[in-house]
């Protein structure tokens, strides 16, 4: 019995399409995933790849603090405000700590805009892996990503609670000087120790829960060992260089010098400061990189 059914030919359209689609098949490089070494680098051209992403997930975070809320931004303006109040009130007034001879009002203000910014962006960086499992089990991507996006996000509200500090200022006739070019620098010391011991705890909170709760703590014993409502100059001069060892002491008397001129900017603290935040950031990407392979198992 012969079959009645005869080959038929393709379109010419459909058999180009196929055949260019075949073709790029083969042209597309093959990507193995596999995970890091015991050794692992920061692969700055990954991150670059997906820069997208990255600024996707910021985006994402900048919605997300302002999506149903009341005062919206405004809580930017309010947190820095209300902690001003509270911090003249009891440290200014009752406990009459020296302020560098300028009202303590606008001298705890210029620590306070930088300081919320860190713990703000130290503490979700903290928990932003915990906080997207599904980013982390169920595609690829450089989980750096991850810890490093609050960071950028808090530079909304951070430039929110700049403007009321120029304005605080305005009120109190202090006009910055010249040496408010250095603003970015201290901007960037600041972000890179945020990023760096939140990629730390990040990646340890992930094998162990507690972490959430030692967070707060750790913020609030780095507030009262940073000269937020007291003045570098009741540190001992023995002890500075140690004590800037913190980041955020360089960064807060920083602000301090450039903006309000209380003292002439210590560019040895600074660096100090500066060695230090660069320490912590390579420190926690790298215990990040190393820890990366057990994220998916555990989170």
């Amino acid at each position: 019995m012969v079959s009645d059914l005869k080959p038929r030919t393709l379109p010419p359209d459909i058999g180009a399409d196929v055949g260019e689609q075949r073709s790029r098949e083969r042209e597309e490089p093959t990507v193995i995933i596999e995970p890091s070494g015991p050794w692992p680098r920061i692969d700055l051209r990954e991150l670059w790849a997906y820069r997208n992403l990255f600024l996707f997930l910021v985006w994402r975070d900048i919605k997300v603090r302002y999506a149903q809320t009341v005062l919206g931004a405004g809580w930017a303006i309010l947190q820095p405000v209300l902690a001003m109040v509270v911090f003249t009130v009891i440290f200014g007034n009752f406990a009459k700590i020296p302020s560098d001879g300028v009202p303590y009002p606008v001298f705890s203000l210029a620590a306070l805009v930088p300081w919320i910014y860190f713990s703000t962006a130290l503490t979700t960086a903290s928990n932003s892996l915990i906080a997207n499992p599904n980013l982390i089990t169920k595609v690829y991507l450089p989980r750096l990503v991850i810890p490093f996006a609050p960071v950028l996000a808090g530079l909304v509200d951070f430039a929110i609670a700049l403007v009321i500090l120029f304005a605080m200022m305005l009120a109190f006739g202090i006009v910055p000087s010249s040496g408010v070019a250095v603003l970015p620098i201290l901007v960037l010391i600041m972000m890179m120790a945020a990023a760096g011991i939140g990629c730390l705890l990040a990646a340890l909170n992930v094998q162990y829960r507690d972490v959430k709760h030692i967070v707060p703590f750790l913020v609030q014993v780095l507030m009262f060992a940073s000269p937020i409502v007291y003045p570098m100059s009741l540190v001992p001069e023995a002890y500075r260089v140690a004590y800037a060892l913190n980041p955020m002491a360089g960064v807060i008397e920083g602000f301090r010098s450039v903006l309000l001129g209380t003292n002439s900017i210590s560019w040895s603290l600074l660096s100090v400061s500066a060695v230090s935040s660069v320490v912590f950031l390579t420190i926690g990407a790298l215990y990040f990189r190393r820890m990366e392979r057990v994220f998916a198992d555990v989170a």
